[in-house]
């Protein structure tokens, strides 16, 4: 599929993933139509990155991906859709993640189907394999959830959303993306640089383990080469294909800033210390901004296999460690300072 010549959908198009795609997808010149997951109305501009979405110029339509009319509306028209919003946090009640992870990929895949929409890429998350896997981990292994509600609920959004695939009339495409770094990105830049001035922040573990970091316009690459290769019915992790240790990528992103290399916690100690302060924010009212179970994301101890990616997709990550935390500086010092 020659996408310049493509109409396409990004959902959650104000997030991380979403922003960037449509900024490449529009520099390619493909017409780009972006829904804004939102349950508000009529507070448009407080929403995030929003003055970031209004200047792409492109037609926003604001909703909830679980709301049927919003996301018909949203297909009409479009030969390609990149689902990229969904619930993501480290705990929770399962139903919450449920409706709008699996509901609402659910959800736009009918629509999507019904408005003859061509082909439909799912952004899923390496974390399917949940945190204790075998090193070098490929797509065809069984997935587990850890007993968590993020996690349970991409596998279960994976299980629904490939059942729609029908090639030639609708092709679904399974993404499993690696840890997302970058300009926005939360998790990985955001907030630990956050935790990092407030002098919050430790590594676990002295930083042992592998952090499958993915520079967010190597994993834009990947969709649109998924996209071209037609590779429905597949899918695929995504990461910059390094083994960098956690303490290495954090050591990086402080000095990035001249921060100081951060100290190091025992797994269990660190927990604890969460758990304490996660109980003095709640009496306070306030929403805990880091939850334990952050701690088994950030403690992952091997590589996932991005060989698929390379031999069906001819996919290779074109910019390395040091390239992106200098783009990720650049964009720190125009957005951030």
């Amino acid at each position: 599929m020659n996408i310049q010549n493509q109409t396409i959908l990004i959902t959650g198009i104000n997030e991380c993933v979403g922003l960037r795609t449509a900024e490449l997808a529009i520099a390619q010149g493909i017409k780009v139509k972006g829904l804004v997951h939102t349950s508000e109305k009529g507070k448009q501009k407080d929403i995030k990155n929003y003055n970031q979405v209004e200047k792409l110029g492109v037609e926003l339509i604001f909703g909830n991906v679980t709301d049927t009319d919003v996301v018909k509306k949203a297909c009409e028209g479009m030969d390609i859709v990149l689902h990229a919003a969904e619930m993501a946090k480290e705990g929770g009640k399962l139903k919450e993640f449920q409706d709008i992870n699996v509901g609402g990929t659910t959800n736009i895949a009918t629509a999507a189907k019904k408005a003859g929409v061509k082909a439909f890429v799912h952004l899923s998350s390496v974390l399917v394999y949940g945190f204790d896997y075998s090193n070098g981990i490929t797509e065809n292994v069984s997935l587990t959830s850890e007993n968590n509600p993020y996690c349970q609920s991409k596998i279960e959004a994976e299980s629904a959303i490939l059942k729609f695939n029908s090639p030639p009339e609708f092709g679904v495409i399974v993404i499993r993306a690696g840890d997302v770094y970058g300009p926005e990105s939360i998790p990985w830049i955001i907030r630990p640089l956050s935790l990092m001035r407030q002098n919050l922040f430790a590594c676990v573990n002295d930083g042992k383990g592998v952090i499958n970091h993915v520079y967010i316009d190597n994993l834009v690459d990947a969709i649109f080469l998924a996209i071209e290769k037609q590779a429905y019915g597949e899918i695929f992790n995504i990461t910059d294909g390094s083994e960098t240790t956690w303490k290495e990528y954090f050591t990086k992103l402080a000095a990035m800033v001249d921060l100081p290399e951060p100290s190091s916690l025992p797994k269990e100690e660190m927990k604890l210390f969460l758990r304490v302060r996660c109980q003095g924010q709640k009496l306070f009212r306030k929403e805990a901004d880091i939850l334990p179970e952050s701690v088994d994301f950030m403690s992952r101890p091997y590589a996932y296999s991005i060989a698929k990616a390379r031999n069906i997709l001819n996919y290779e990550p074109k910019i390395n460690l040091d390239k992106g935390m200098q783009l990720t500086k650049e964009w720190l010092q125009t957005n951030c300072e």
